[in-house]
């Protein structure tokens, strides 16, 4: 897959040497933005990728309390080419998409998630508009060093150029592909849907989501009738496995979110060891409480989202949500059953 690509930086002329010496200025200009603290040589953060609804919010929040990583909230840098174009998109969208990061900002910069950190953090990206969102990224990184980022913005499946840049940005980084049962993750997306619809118009995400290919901006409908959630968790699923084409193996895993809910102990182990992190009773432990996270709840009033509102609302554990039916099983929102290429996917993907 093709992979994007930042622009080369040029020398302008007035930095050219007298004599005429290409390669010494070029050096003089590496030297020049050389970073004054530099990343470990290992440095590389964690990308979890997934479709919206695949308990991406809790996963991302148990890996964050090991002691070696950190967890933060849906950041979605990945859809943008610099922090102006974030802003651009934040504008537009049909939810908070900049909470996340603003939460996070704030409580790395400027003293905790409070209203006040909130504004200045605000200030402080809008101040830094011109940063490419892997400098971003690396940045936050940086405050948190020696610990691993672990970030997992549902809408980074959204397009293959968006994964791609991610990786052309961080060529060392992992990948862990989260996945879900169609059925109990389309079940996820009707009862979302139906839980908002109570308190106002459905998100045009949502409509997406639901209505694979996407649902027309000039025909949104108060109520949605014909759905079928699995359009989309096929694409989106589709989009990682072809991504993660292009990813040596070594730097990619796949993990069933139910077996991870649900058997943590056997699961949380195999992440760490692939990481090459601490795997001691301790660290395990401390992974099976991401209500200990601190973006487990929701921010204040001027940043209150950031993350899954179920997640917000209920931050512990809940293995019970983990449930696995048949492939085979009716489908509650159609009269037929999975299309043969969503059940051979999931089966792909370890389920029966």
């Amino acid at each position: 897959m093709p992979r994007s690509l930042g622009k080369t930086s040029r020398v302008s002329r007035s930095a050219m040497p007298k004599n005429g010496n290409r390669a010494g200025a070029a050096a003089s200009a590496r030297r020049k933005f050389q970073p004054k603290r530099p990343v470990a040589p290992g440095f590389a953060p964690l990308i979890i990728l997934a479709p919206p609804r695949s308990f991406t919010s809790v996963v991302c929040a148990m890996l964050g309390e090991h002691p070696q990583m950190y967890g933060v909230c849906e950041l979605h840098l990945g859809p943008a080419r610099t922090l102006a174009h974030w802003w651009r998109m934040c504008n537009g969208a049909s939810f908070s998409m900049a909470d996340g990061l603003l939460r996070v900002v704030a409580e790395l910069r400027f003293g905790g998630q409070t209203q006040y950190g909130v504004e200045c953090a605000r200030g402080w990206l809008h101040r830094r508009a011109h940063w490419t969102t892997g400098y971003m990224l690396e940045a936050l990184s940086r405050f948190i060093a020696p610990k691993i980022l672990v970030e997992k913005s549902p809408s980074t499946v959204y397009r293959l150029e968006y994964m791609g840049r991610l990786f052309s940005m961080f060529p060392q980084a992992r990948f862990l592909q989260l996945t879900r049962h169609p059925i109990a993750q389309a079940r996820s997306v009707i009862e979302l849907i139906r839980v908002t619809e109570q308190h106002g118009p459905v998100p045009y995400w949502m409509l997406n989501l639901a209505s694979y290919p996407y649902w027309p901006k000039s025909d949104r409908p108060e109520r949605i009738l014909d759905i079928d959630p699995q359009r989309g968790w096929y694409a989106l699923n589709l989009n990682i496995r072809e991504f993660l084409k292009s990813v040596p193996e070594k730097q990619q895993m796949r993990v069933k979110g139910e077996d991870l809910l649900t058997k943590p102990d056997r699961v949380l182990p195999q992440i760490t060891k692939w990481l090459g992190l601490r795997s001691d009773a301790r660290a395990i432990e401390a992974m099976k409480h991401p209500e200990y996270s601190p973006y487990a709840g929701f921010g204040p009033p001027n940043a209150y989202m950031g993350n899954d509102f179920a997640f917000l609302a209920k931050p512990h554990l809940h293995p019970k949500r983990a449930s696995e039916p048949s492939l085979d099983d009716p489908l509650e929102w159609s009269r037929g059953k999975l299309l043969p290429a969503t059940k051979e996917l999931a089966q792909e993907f370890g389920y029966r």
